[in-house]
């Protein structure tokens, strides 16, 4: 279980996924790879992110419908 890796995740989706993106492929598996990237920067590996979270790419879309969601609302 790696604590380090479920706060950089939530961390990063609350700093790097803008109100307006939408849920479509090829915006999420683009923020999905920027994650990545931004996290071995630091020394986290994709592992370390996933096990406690499973899919980042589910995660990722999952904050995008919750706030597309709470807009319609």
């Amino acid at each position: 279980m790696s604590k380090r890796g479920t706060d950089f995740l939530h961390k990063w989706i609350r700093n790097n996924v803008p109100d307006t993106t939408r849920a479509d492929i090829i915006s999420v598996a683009e923020l999905a790879q920027k994650l990545f990237a931004d996290a071995r920067a630091l020394g986290i590996s994709s592992t370390e992110i996933e096990e406690d979270t499973g899919s980042v790419y589910e995660t990722i879309l999952d904050a995008i419908v919750q706030d597309e969601a709470g807009l319609a609302g």
